[in-house]
């Protein structure tokens, strides 16, 4: 897997894409960032989360309870803590 550092307008963080069994995956990297910029660059990378297929991964320094109920009338979520106490966070579209 190759992930390739893509331009997203709007963005302030490196955004990532690649392919993953059969998913097209956007990723990017909060934890070293200070809000609200978490929760924009995660709004502004959901316009990517088009089709069935798609999906956003973030890593949180924290669960983002706030965001799931600003997108959750479009999108679902999965949320994972990893070993560092980090959350990694899927959104794909409903």
């Amino acid at each position: 897997m190759q992930k390739e550092l893509i331009t997203v307008p709007r963005a302030t963080l490196d955004i990532y894409n690649y392919t993953e069994d059969g998913l097209n995956i956007y990723e990017f990297d909060a934890t070293e960032c200070s809000p609200p910029e978490p929760m924009v660059n995660t709004i502004v990378c959901l316009e990517l989360v088009k089709e069935k297929t798609d999906r956003l991964k973030v890593k949180f320094f924290h669960e983002p309870a706030p965001l799931y109920e600003r997108v959750g009338e479009v999108f679902s979520h999965s949320s994972e803590e990893l070993e560092s106490g980090d959350f990694l966070v899927t959104f794909e579209r409903k």
